[in-house]
């Protein structure tokens, strides 16, 4: 007997969103329901539109229906009778840039995987998934893939907390769901790496800043997987020490206990060794904003700890951060090593 089970279901007749192909489909769909505004919605309607379309992109059968389909998916068209405005400044932009942003406002904002030519969904999958990375910080395939058996009607606050996903997750391990829709899983992970600031890290889904403050700048350089337990220990002791100078858990340069902080790699995670990697003298305990700075070149220190300014920073964050520096005691001859590292290879000339 064949087992049945509810899940995302997505598919995609072309996978380049700045393809002629996917470019022309939407643009026929579009020509052809601002040319038949006053019909209604019929069997023949959608019939004529099969037909305008594959005139165009050459398909027919079921892949045909398969592209037209897809753009009422991703959120372009509500059930072929109208489109969302996006789609006109989608198909206008000059960029690829550009359209890559405006695809993903478009699916943020309309996509729903259980619309279809003459069913309209207001399930929003791809805007519960964003708000769930919003709110738990990053996605395993695992956690994504238990995402996709979510029925979003029973939460309507609208995202998963940690507990609730990884109930999903187990489920969806327990069950084998990612062997039995292989290619239902793809299709979703294919639409997720064309999203605007969303970035897959050591498999891990991210919002592209946020991964930028735990792996660095250049993210799609990451060569080797991070040990969560030796980083763990790697954070312990900069906080350790911090508290042992500073007489609590502070920002080594701001003084401040912030609630959160980063340890923060002087030499680049991924410019490091193994020795080097888990270094606490190649870290600084910062806040989230001096972090940012900091591991992004915008900022470095000299050997007596006065911040070093990029030409790339404006003048109103200087302005708001030249009172600080990285207190004395937290230079080390190691450290001034890794210092040195970081003003040449790092800090933005």
């Amino acid at each position: 007997m064949q087992q049945y089970e509810t899940y995302w279901s997505l598919t995609l007749a072309y996978t380049n969103i700045h393809s002629d192909k996917f470019i022309n489909t939407l643009r026929a769909i579009i020509d052809f329901i601002d040319s038949n505004v006053n019909r209604e919605a019929t069997k023949e309607y959608y019939n004529d539109l099969q037909l305008y379309v594959g005139s165009i992109n050459g398909l027919q059968g079921t892949s045909l229906r398969k592209s037209i389909n897809q753009f009422v998916k991703l959120g372009f068209a509500n059930n072929l009778k109208y489109y969302n405005i996006e789609a006109i400044d989608f198909l206008n932009a000059r960029t690829n840039r550009k359209r890559k942003t405006l695809f993903s406002k478009i699916v943020y904002k309309y996509s729903s995987f259980s619309s279809s030519f003459t069913q309209y969904s207001n399930q929003k999958e791809m805007n519960f998934l964003l708000k769930t990375l919003e709110e738990v910080g990053a996605l395993s395939k695992e956690n994504i893939i238990g995402l996709m058996r979510v029925n979003i009607t029973s939460y309507p606050k609208g995202y998963l907390s940690f507990e609730e996903l990884n109930y999903y997750t187990q489920q969806a391990i327990n069950s084998g769901f990612i062997e039995r829709k292989y290619n239902q899983v793809a299709y979703l992970f294919n639409l997720l790496k064309k999203l605007d600031d969303v970035v897959f890290v050591d498999n891990k889904l991210y919002f592209e800043e946020d991964a930028k403050v735990v792996f660095g700048e250049e993210l799609k350089h990451e060569s080797r997987k991070r040990d969560g337990y030796l980083h763990r220990l790697y954070k312990n002791q900069l906080k350790e020490e911090s508290e042992e100078q500073l007489g609590n858990v502070k920002c080594m340069v701001e003084n401040v206990p912030y609630p959160s902080l980063v340890a923060s790699h002087i030499k680049p995670f991924i410019k490091s060794d193994e020795n080097e990697a888990y270094d606490p003298d190649n870290g600084l305990l910062l806040s989230r904003n001096m972090d940012i700075l900091f591991d992004q070149g915008y900022i470095s220190f000299d050997n007596n700890g006065t911040i070093i300014y990029s030409n790339q920073l404006h003048q109103e964050v200087i302005a708001g951060v030249s009172k600080y520096f990285l207190y004395d005691i937290f230079i080390n001859s190691k450290r001034l090593e890794y210092l040195a590292y970081h003003r040449e290879m790092v800090l933005k000339k």
